[in-house]
C-alpha cells in the first residue's frame, strides 16, 4: 500500500476504523486507548515494514480486545 493510501483513522492490517482518538482532530487532545494496553510485539512485526508507524491498529488486528474490556469493568 502507498504511504498515500494510509488512512491515519483506518488499521492498516484489515482496514478498519482503528478509534484512534489522534486522528480525529475532535479527541486529538486525548490519550489514544492504545497507550493503556499491551500489544505483543509480534504483532507489530508480522505488519508489512512500509505499514508499520503510520496509524493505528485496531483494538482487534492488535489482539487487545480482553484487555480493554477488562479496563472498562474496573473503571467505576
Amino acid at each position: 500500500m502507498p504511504e498515500s493510501d494510509v488512512k491515519p483513522d483506518h488499521c492498516p492490517a484489515c482496514g478498519a476504523r482503528n478509534d484512534c482518538s489522534l486522528a480525529d482532530p475532535r479527541t486529538a487532545d486525548r490519550e489514544c486507548w492504545c497507550y493503556g494496553v499491551t500489544i505483543d510485539p509480534a504483532v507489530l512485526e508480522a505488519l508489512p515494514p512500509e505499514l508499520r508507524n503510520q496509524s493505528c491498529l485496531c483494538p482487534r488486528c492488535a489482539q487487545v480486545e480482553a484487555q480493554l474490556q477488562a479496563a472498562e469493568r474496573s473503571i467505576p
